[in-house]
């Protein structure tokens, strides 16, 4: 069961977008640095950039990944794409000890 859940935002910058982006995930008090933490996207988030089918379909090009959380403090996920992406996309998050 998840200690503990919530979301974020990435963002890849306006045109012509990147490759990669990283968004830190701070305010985690109760994270240890043995903690496993998860990133991934649900299929009917949006944002003002992306509509709930781009967060369906992003996913067949796009990978997150978490870095080794920090102590009382949270952890980054990183997102990388095979293609340039433009914008904001919706995640969620979550860790267990």
């Amino acid at each position: 069961m998840a200690s503990g859940q919530g979301t974020a935002t990435i963002d890849f910058g306006s045109f012509p977008g990147a490759n990669e982006t990283s968004v830190a995930v701070a305010g985690q008090a109760t994270i240890g640095v043995s903690s496993k933490a998860e990133a991934f996207l649900m299929g009917d988030d949006d944002t003002g950039d992306h509509t709930s089918g781009d967060h369906r379909y992003v996913g067949l090009f796009l990978a997150l990944t978490c870095g080794t959380p920090t102590a009382g403090v949270g952890f980054t996920i990183h997102a990388r794409s095979t293609e340039h992406l433009e914008g904001t996309y919706a995640v969620r998050y979550v860790w267990s000890d």
